[in-house]
């Protein structure tokens, strides 16, 4: 039986965010981003996980209580090769090491348990996902030879004119035979633009050595999604908004604006619900069987039985709904706030035990 290790690597300051927060700590739909991973990884074929931190180490490890994982600490952030040798020892027990990073919050299971079949189908020391795209910057760049076969991964910053034109790209997730892995990483220098230990340079000595570097080609880059900015993180949230709300349409839920409502995962909802534009429905909400759930509503850490209506621009938290019942916003009295207040202009409804 192959035995995997997975490193999630999670050590970086992610400075592209121009933030003061650790990357893998911004939140993506509801949650760390680096949670979407480790549900991810941990639900596939794999035996057990490491998590290579560095910045703002006890933040993250804190942010991951609820999982289970070896920590690996990278006291200095010396490229990604360098974090995966940090996890040798926490990698000691598998036959196979799989790699990725903690800022890919798209990645899906049944991605990576295909990429694990696959590589075990080609009895491989070393498979790599690989993706096409319309625009390739900043990503690694798939070098192959005559025969198509991988040679060499070439980093953005190394790339030469033509090698910035090719647009299959390094996903930056990968199965490795243990052995191989930390026998090579001993040998790879830091000769590049960055003066780090770039884990990609395992597949030119890989090469090198006469071994077949197999690629794992995903259809959808958007799954592969690395987020580096701001930019990337909205596009991570939109993306994962619409995955569930595909879901959720998909078990009976009728969705008017779907684009403008937020359902965050875990939460359940009956079918026949109607749910109008701009809701939001988070913490440890359930919504029953036949609901209405009208344009503006905010439900949080919510009850809502069966059948109930929650009338527009609501906002409940910590709330039971009785079956059947109907929650209306009330109009807030100028005399119910001093002279000085600001005046709110949307509408609440009654607090509930």
């Amino acid at each position: 039986m192959n035995n995997i290790t997975a490193v999630i690597l999670a050590a970086g300051k992610g400075t592209r965010m121009k933030s003061s927060r650790a990357k893998v700590l911004h939140e993506v739909f509801f949650r760390p981003m680096i949670h979407h991973v480790m549900d991810a990884v941990q639900a596939a074929q794999v035996d057990a996980t490491a998590v290579v931190v560095g910045h703002q180490q006890n933040r993250v490890l804190e942010a991951l209580q609820q999982y289970t994982f070896t920590p690996v600490i990278q006291q200095e952030q010396l490229g990604t090769g360098h974090a995966v040798l940090c996890a040798e020892e926490a990698c000691a027990g598998a036959d196979t090491v799989l790699i990725l990073c903690g800022d890919t919050p798209l990645i899906r299971t049944e991605t990576i348990d295909a990429m694990i079949n696959h590589h075990q189908r080609m009895n491989s020391v070393l498979t790599l996902m690989t993706t096409l795209v319309s625009d390739p910057y900043g990503y690694g760049r798939i070098i192959t030879n005559d025969n198509e076969q991988v040679t060499a991964i070439i980093e953005e910053k190394d790339a030469d004119a033509n090698q910035r034109r090719i647009k299959e790209i390094n996903a930056g997730i990968y199965l490795v035979n243990r052995e191989f892995l930390f026998e090579t990483l001993g040998m790879v220098g830091t000769a590049n633009s960055q003066g780090e230990v770039y884990l990609t340079d395992i597949v030119a000595l890989a090469d090198n050595d006469g071994h077949t570097v197999n690629r794992f080609p995903h259809a959808d880059p958007v799954d592969v999604l690395g987020v580096n900015s701001r930019v990337e993180l909205a596009q991570a949230h939109a993306e994962l908004q619409r995955r569930r709300n595909t879901d959720l349409m998909l078990s009976g839920v009728t969705m008017y604006g779907p684009d403008t409502i937020y359902v965050a995962q875990g939460i359940t909802v009956g079918p026949d619900t109607v749910i109008h534009p701009g809701v939001q429905i988070t913490g440890r909400t359930t919504v029953g069987i036949g609901c209405i759930i009208e344009s503006g509503a905010v439900l949080k850490n919510c009850a809502i039985g069966n059948n109930a209506i929650i009338g527009a621009w609501s906002v409940l938290q910590d709330a039971t709904v009785q079956p059947s019942e109907f929650i209306f916003p009330r109009t807030v009295r100028p005399e119910e706030f001093p002279d000085d207040s600001p005046r709110p202009e949307c509408r609440q409804p009654p607090t509930f035990e």
